[in-house]
């Protein structure tokens, strides 16, 4: 229909004649569809509107000239907001909540609103959180050692094959497979709670790819931070991927504090805020702690604060992603190639750095 005001095959139509045309076809389409639709004429500076924005918008395609059509200039919705909108099936009214817990701004919110379809759903951190529960938890920890709280502290804890050792660094896989290995249940228990109602809704919004991304890269970066600023103590936990989520999400609230519309923001951060807070506070406290394996100390808490860097640098930076700004896509580049910088620094420190230092390390379990 659109290509018919278009006989040249210019690419472009004007805005009049696309004004016209919303007019006439407007009632088959979506009312939040047609509402970006009116918006991106209404903030077209130039008169003409670009067939390819019309296609990205109609096959639910996001492109970052189409973001930038949006968004320019002072355009406001002329209707009623998305949170003010009754007759919502039960569905409707979570995803609703999900677009104000994640997005602060309401065009991104009725897009996300119109486009999300549940498919696929947000399977990396329900997975990722029945392994870390059932599997390594329930089945090892609990059968095996027969003890629920403070696993840690059992001598046979650590001759798990999956959590971290500096004896065994050379084992690469225990920088990643030390997240199914937990202290105790009150470990697990703070970790499950916060990646499940933080990490759930950023994959529905932000998609798994990106969630995965940040969340590995956390863990990364929590085991590779032991390995360097606490060189004689295992890891053991999830924390580094939970707190790269966690402090992402904050970090971006703060960060859009006026567009923020989530119910009770500042309880719900300083609730996160007091978890995380006890949590570490409980790692420190066990780090410190007389070990009852006296040849190896507890676990480190230095992964929780690689987490956090992560998620205060490339998280926050992917979890803004419905803007794709220039300064932001920038900003992603130097925070990555300050991760892949580090990471490589701690990979050459775990070859050269502890036979040079000629450390005492505890034994292998």
């Amino acid at each position: 229909i659109l290509s018919q005001f278009d006989p040249d095959n210019t690419g472009y139509i004007s805005t009049e004649k696309f004004r016209s045309l919303l007019q006439r076809h407007g009632s088959e389409l979506d009312p939040h569809k047609l509402e970006v639709l009116l918006a991106l004429a209404d903030s077209n500076s130039e008169g003409r509107i670009c067939y390819q924005d019309f296609v990205n918008l109609m096959s639910n395609k996001r492109s970052n000239s189409f973001r930038q059509a949006i968004l320019q200039g002072n355009r406001r919705l002329c209707s009623k907001a998305l949170l003010e909108e009754t007759g919502l099936s039960l569905s409707q009214r979570l995803i609703r909540h999900v677009a104000y817990e994640t997005l602060p701004r309401e065009i991104d919110r009725k897009w996300y609103y119109d486009s999300y379809t549940c498919c696929p759903p947000p399977w990396f951190m329900i997975t990722i959180t029945l392994v870390e529960a059932s599997v390594a938890f329930f089945l090892y920890n609990g059968v095996v050692l027969d003890r629920f709280v403070l696993q840690v502290s059992h001598p046979l804890y650590l001759k798990n094959a999956l959590l971290y050792h500096p004896q065994l660094r050379a084992q690469a896989w225990r920088y990643l497979t030390y997240i199914f290995m937990h202290a105790g249940i009150e470990h697990l228990g703070l970790n499950v709670v916060l990646q499940l109602l933080v990490g759930v809704p950023l994959e529905m919004v932000h998609g798994a790819a990106r969630i995965s991304f940040v969340y590995v890269a956390g863990v990364v970066a929590g085991s590779l931070a032991v390995s360097v600023a606490d060189m004689r103590a295992p890891v053991v936990g999830s924390s580094g991927g939970v707190y790269a989520l966690v402090s992402a999400h904050l970090a971006n609230i703060v960060m859009n504090w006026s567009g923020m519309k989530c119910q009770f923001k500042l309880l719900r951060m300083a609730v996160a805020l007091i978890c995380m807070s006890f949590e570490f506070g409980r790692a420190v406290w066990l780090r410190f702690h007389p070990s009852a394996y006296p040849p190896c100390p507890h676990p480190s808490f230095m992964a929780h604060l690689g987490g956090v860097m992560v998620g205060i640098t490339l998280g926050v930076i992917i979890l803004r992603n419905y803007e794709q700004r220039l300064q932001d896509q920038t900003l992603w580049w130097i925070f990555l190639s300050i991760y892949v910088i580090f990471v490589l620094f701690a990979i050459f420190w775990n070859i050269f750095a502890y036979s040079l230092l000629d450390l005492k390390l505890p034994p292998p379990p």
